[in-house]
């Protein structure tokens, strides 16, 4: 990882290996934005870390994690209608957040420039879905470009300012993962001033979409479209590269594995790399299919490009066999690689790939299994004494709603408190719905970061509906799951301010939940699940929600904290002589740090991985764990 002061270098033309996060990171300061706001999200979330260290020492600039994608949008939106340039960051499922936002500030439109970064994620590495951004653009009616490599990322980010000025309209700048998360050498450029405070001219007929502005509005929008797309056609950022009979429309990180593939097996094709795939250049993608017979289209997930090419194909009256998706040539689920890119060339072409794949599958297969690796909350995670606790007092017969962050992992045996996920915050609101329709108990769990960002109107909906839910909100100081970003509940902002931070009890209470408490799971496992019981209780005799604050610090933080500091605690270990190999600590507790000794046959505690929360302790029905004296 590169230092953050290193993006901070006004060094022109100095080379140096970033990721495409980091290198629009420093694409910010080269097109002198003077705002960005965020939501954390994988997989973009090291923009997020960089500014956040950088914007303390960049002039005129400010950076915030806001509680939502949606509040981000209407941060940075507010800021490019000011005048000034803005940028907005979140994942794929993060812009459905923002899509009520969205479609408004397309309508009224900015004066200063202003870029959505988007990441969709296709095979959901750290995902619930495989959003395609791609089709905002599209029902949006507004620019789309898509770099390729890290290199293309700063480069694009650049022209996507200059190109939302001209149109006046927010650019969405789409990235995926694999994009986001390679590395190439990246050129500095100079870095630009940003204006301190700016003059908000009223102009409300333009910036308050009521029915009568938006109807006047709509046409204008469409029009932008039509220049957007004579600037298409122009543009260097879509070319043509290679010569052949076979031609390939491609974007993104999907244009690496065309070049790789085409180089490893030895076809010519002409390539269409389309760096803005909305609006597409209709005239250049018009005269490139008139020129061949086939022309392969290479996208991920959805048929996007490819149905634009059918529908000018169709316009056009062009005789041209168009090969994608519709014939199953690609899939539209996952992301792609050069070896799917070439299986698909050797369809459609007499060519075969020079590497032998059936070799190599058995070259894998040969090869010793790994030990599984299931995804499982971190050693030491409070979570897991949580949930431990809540499976415990209910006798796992409750229903759990869960959210979206670590504590999704609840999921696997042996906590198996995960039932039903919609997106972020639907764990309160789901959780009302399932109150009002069986008689079972229903105890859902949200995070800190999860709460702040939309568990609060699920919270009023219970109180005003009086739903009969209760709601643990698991808050370890942090949005772990994304990186450890700051949040309204950690006292520090965006741009490493240290501000009051909001308590959520008192959050809780001011929305009128009647019954709150704060525990700490490691302080008594055994307190925590009467805790959990009386809240469930409660709930059941009121027919109102109740809410449990479980706060404790990430184990990940801690252990920082403890590496930082030199802070050495007694180690945990397994009694011998006391174990009785009942694997009550494996098979209720599941903590990894925790491992059965094949030959002893007795539980052993990996010094290497326990994170010293001693919750184990509490687990053990003989009093075999224990901690060395200090």
């Amino acid at each position: 990882m590169v230092k953050p002061k290193e993006l901070l270098e006004d060094k022109p033309g100095k080379e140096i290996l970033l990721l495409a996060n980091e290198a629009i990171a420093r694409g910010v300061l080269e097109a002198g934005v003077r705002l960005v706001a965020l939501y954390p999200g994988t997989p973009n979330s090291e923009i997020g870390n960089n500014l956040t260290l950088m914007a303390p020492h960049i002039p005129n600039f400010y950076f915030e994690f806001s509680t939502n994608e949606k509040v981000a949008l209407e941060v940075a939106g507010a800021a490019a209608v000011a005048g000034v340039r803005s940028m907005m960051v979140c994942k794929g499922p993060g812009l459905n957040v923002a899509a009520d936002p969205f479609f408004s500030l397309a309508y009224v439109g900015v004066r200063g420039g202003m870029v959505i970064v988007v990441a969709d994620d296709p095979s959901m590495w750290s995902s619930q879905n495989e959003n395609d951004s791609r089709y905002y653009a599209l029902m949006g009616n507004v620019p789309m470009i898509e770099p390729a490599d890290p290199i293309e990322a700063k480069s694009m980010l650049l022209e996507a300012f200059k190109f939302s000025e001209e149109l006046e309209l927010p650019v969405l700048f789409r990235t995926t993962t694999r994009v986001n998360h390679t590395r190439a050498p990246v050129t500095f450029g100079k870095i630009l001033s940003r204006p301190d405070k700016v003059e908000f001219e009223k102009e409300p007929f333009r910036f308050v979409p009521i029915p009568s502005v938006a109807r006047k509005r709509h046409p204008w929008l469409l029009g932008q479209i039509d220049i957007a797309r004579e600037l298409s056609e122009k543009s260097p950022l879509n070319f043509t590269e290679g010569e052949g009979d076979l031609g390939i429309i491609t974007s993104g990180v999907a244009y690496n594995h065309v070049v790789e593939a085409l180089l490893t097996m030895g076809i010519k094709a002409e390539v269409l790399k389309l760096g803005i795939t909305h609006p597409i250049p209709e005239k250049m993608v018009t005269e490139f299919l008139a020129r061949h017979q086939q022309v392969m289209i290479v996208e991920e997930l959805e048929p996007f490009l490819e149905t634009h090419a059918r529908r000018l194909a169709h316009l056009s009256k062009i005789t041209v066999d168009i090969l994608g998706k519709d014939q199953g040539i690609f899939s539209r689920t996952y992301e792609y690689s050069p070896r799917i890119v070439m299986e698909a060339l050797s369809k459609i072409t007499t060519c075969n790939t020079p590497i032998n794949w059936e070799e190599m599958d058995q070259k894998i297969n040969d090869l010793p299994e790994l030990p599984p690796r299931p995804p499982l909350l971190c050693a030491g995670c409070p979570h897991r004494a949580t949930y431990y606790a809540i499976k415990v007092a209910t006798r796992g017969k409750a229903i759990y709603p869960t959210d979206i962050g670590c504590y999704t992992l609840s999921i696997a045996p042996p906590l198996e408190t995960a039932d039903i996920l919609f997106d972020m915050g639907s764990s309160i609101t789901t959780a009302c719905g399932l109150s009002e329709v069986t008689d079972q108990d229903v105890v859902a769990s949200i995070g800190d970061s999860t709460f702040f960002a939309s568990g609060l109107p699920g919270i009023a909906n219970a109180v005003y509906n009086q739903h009969r839910i209760s709601l643990v909100i698991l808050d370890n100081r942090t949005t772990a799951m994304t990186g450890h970003q700051p949040h309204p509940g950690t006292g520090v902002t965006g741009m490493q301010k240290e501000v009051p931070p909001l308590d959520i009890e008192e959050v809780c209470k001011g929305l009128g939940v009647k019954y709150t408490k704060t525990v700490e799971p490691f302080e008594s496992l055994a307190s925590l699940v009467a805790e959990v019981r009386e809240m469930v209780k409660w709930t059941r005799e009121n027919h109102s929600p109740a809410v449990l604050v479980s706060r404790e610090p990430c184990a990940l933080l801690e252990a920082a904290d403890r590496r930082r500091t030199g802070e050495s605690l007694p180690k945990y270990y397994v009694d011998s002589e006391i174990c009785n190999a009942c694997k009550r600590c494996l098979n209720r507790l599941s903590c990894p740090a925790m491992y059965m000794d094949p030959e002893t046959e007795q539980a052993v505690i990996d010094e290497t991985q326990c994170n010293l929360c001693g919750i184990c302790t509490s687990v053990c029905p003989q009093g075999a764990i224990k901690q060395e004296d200090a």
